[in-house]
């Protein structure tokens, strides 16, 4: 597993993932659709937003996901998510949020990292607390998909948290 940088020649990978995987929408809570020119929209505002933090999580060179940190440089915080659609069970989402999160502390000196999670996400709710993140709070009925409401659960780890 790699991470590196989200560039356009991921875009068609991203295209296909997103379109085919209906888990995938459900765990992120995405009910459109995006076309390959919306991806590339996506990746030319990322390269260009200096408060934004993404990397590709990748395979042999194959697109399984993404991670991203939307900084607000003023609160010293930011925001992240998570979205894979390949390698589940490998660790690959812990690395990635690791790798993330010593980026946020250490090199942009961040002092709060926020994440909102569905309360059905198990999978993704243990790993957070793994690695050290806290519930904060829920939205509840955050998300309405397939005719039932979810909560979203906040959860955050800040730089003095031990981790």
């Amino acid at each position: 597993m790699e991470l590196v940088p989200l560039s356009m020649e991921f875009a068609a990978e991203m295209a296909a993932a997103g379109a085919n995987d209906d888990e995938v929408n459900r765990l992120t809570g995405t009910h459109g659709t995006f076309t390959l020119e919306d991806y590339e929209a996506y990746i030319e505002r990322t390269l260009n937003d200096p408060n934004r933090y993404t990397r590709a999580i990748t395979e042999d060179g194959k697109f399984l996901g993404e991670v991203v940190l939307t900084i607000n440089p003023h609160n010293r915080s930011a925001g992240m998510r998570i979205a894979l659609w390949g390698g589940f069970g490998k660790g690959y989402g812990s690395i990635a949020i690791r790798h993330v999160l010593d980026h946020a502390f250490n090199e942009r000196d961040l002092h709060r990292v926020d994440l909102e999670v569905y309360d059905f996400n198990d999978r993704a709710i243990h790993v957070y607390k793994k690695l050290g993140f806290r519930e904060e709070g829920r939205l509840r009925d955050a998300l309405l998909w397939d005719g039932v409401f979810h909560d979203a659960i906040v959860m955050s780890i800040l730089s003095t948290d031990n981790i």
